[in-house]
């Protein structure tokens, strides 16, 4: 099985809305459980997985900016509540009997590792799956850049965009049913017309560096398995 895998080194970027379920704030243990359970089955296949988390579901700093909160101060508590997840799926996959570090971007030492990308590699190599929480550690840049920076770093083959719909649509097919579905688009395409993929800085990044990215439903069971076998679904973004 493992000599089908077409990427064996692979960053997941979830946001942590993908972690409330229905309940649309917090954790809902049954949507992490599920998650965990599809990370477990990748590994099993002898793919290396880092992951990084948003943290909406809990805080964003420019939620706190628009009601006067200084900026800044509200982007490390967004970085705080990654942390929250990161450990919550952390938890998860090592009752699932799945070896995991979390690596933060700010130094927590008593719950989390600091990030140093010559440990990240090791742990990698020796099996572990990874967690990067906080972000890049810095105000203003988001978790979608945190996910394609760290990917650079670490050479992962593909960066996942694990999401709710189906890939990259013109606009947002939840609201629009004549939205248009592009199973393949260049990256320069996202940019020229202004999909709300991830940020600017992130596409940047892996257009730069030629990071392929895959967009897909992760809420459809097998999806993430058929991502690393290398099967189109979803949406391929790529030069």
């Amino acid at each position: 099985m493992k000599s089908k895998v077409r990427y064996r080194r692979v960053l997941i970027k979830l946001s942590g809305e993908a972690l409330t379920g229905n309940a649309g704030y917090g954790i809902d243990q049954t949507v992490v459980s599920d998650m965990a359970k599809q990370i477990k089955d990748i590994k099993e296949l002898g793919v290396e997985i880092a992951i990084v988390l948003g943290g909406g579901n809990i805080y964003r700093g420019k939620m706190g900016e628009k009601k006067g909160m200084d900026r800044v101060t509200g982007d490390y508590m967004g970085m705080m509540a990654t942390v929250i997840n990161a450990l919550a799926l952390q938890d998860t996959l090592e009752k699932l009997g799945v070896e995991t570090i979390v690596q933060t971007a700010l130094k927590i030492e008593k719950i989390a590792d600091p990030y140093v990308r010559k440990d990240a590699l090791g742990h990698l190599r020796d099996g572990r799956v990874i967690i990067f929480a906080c972000g890049t550690g810095n105000p203003y840049f988001t978790t979608d850049t945190a996910a394609a920076l760290r990917a650079i770093e670490i050479k992962a083959d593909i960066l996942l965009k694990a999401t709710k719909v189906d890939g990259v649509f013109d606009k947002d097919p939840e609201l629009h049913k004549n939205a248009k579905f592009y199973p393949e688009i260049s990256y320069s395409d996202v940019l020229n017309k202004n999909l709300q993929v991830m940020d600017l800085t992130a596409i940047t990044l892996c257009k730069e560096n030629q990071l392929p990215l895959a967009v897909f439903n992760m809420r459809k069971k097998g999806n993430l398995k058929k991502a690393v076998l290398g099967e189109h679904i979803g949406t391929i973004v790529r030069r």
